[in-house]
């Protein structure tokens, strides 16, 4: 690569607070699948309405698979956030593709896998935000259950919890992501995109998301 991590995590992190991908709301917190209050919330997909976004987030995932996986022979998304960045790679890349669903169809094949892949395809898998990692083991599951190889994982953002890097870490996967919560937390506190106060619930909410109060920030 070109430019070093950090250099691409604190770009990204930068684009993401420009486009307004990233929301703060230490009052009015946000409520995950996972059942966890957050005062943050990302939404990597506003990045697909900015074509020049959009197009570093595609090379640098590219850039991201061809350093760390380069024996990679088709790549995987994961539904439905990465699924178009997921389709953007492989078209880059000129490799096979396929994407993975939360559960199998209910109807028609029944299919969880969608796409075709050879079984013993080595596969890199796409995936858009890592929280917990539950939905994005899920779908590695699923395509070691098809018959294919799973490589590696390479993410637009993870917030770095240790229940998410103990769970990569207990299924053998190794995961790339462009940025993450730290580079996000000081990009936006060396450009005043957040306030002291707020850096501080950041921080708090950090240490222990699971049981984060959100009347603690109620002041805020």
């Amino acid at each position: 690569m070109t430019e070093t991590m950090d250099t691409i995590k604190k770009q990204f992190a930068q684009m993401l607070m420009d486009i307004k991908a990233i929301k703060l709301q230490p009052e009015e917190p946000f409520t995950w699948a996972s059942g966890w209050k957050s005062p943050i919330y990302t939404d990597n997909r506003k990045t697909l309405g900015h074509p020049q976004v959009r197009s570093f987030v595609k090379l640098e995932l590219c850039h991201a698979v061809q350093q760390y996986f380069p024996e990679a022979e088709a790549v995987a998304g994961v539904a439905t956030g990465a699924i178009a960045q997921g389709a953007l790679v492989a078209d880059e890349l000129g490799l096979p593709y396929a994407y993975v669903r939360p559960k199998p169809k209910d109807h028609g094949m029944g299919n969880q896998v969608e796409g075709e892949l050879k079984q013993g395809t080595k596969v890199v898998v796409i995936e858009d935000l890592i929280s917990t990692g539950g939905s994005s083991l899920k779908a590695v599951a699923a395509l070691r259950a098809y018959g294919v190889e799973v490589v590696g994982m390479v993410a637009s953002f993870t917030y770095g919890f240790p229940v998410a890097e103990e769970a990569f870490r207990e299924a053998g996967v190794q995961l790339i992501t462009l940025s993450d919560y730290n580079a996000v937390v000081e990009q936006a506190a060396t450009t005043g995109y957040i306030k002291a106060a707020e850096i501080e619930v950041l921080k708090t909410w950090r240490e222990n998301p699971a049981a984060w109060n959100p009347t603690s920030a109620s002041s805020l």
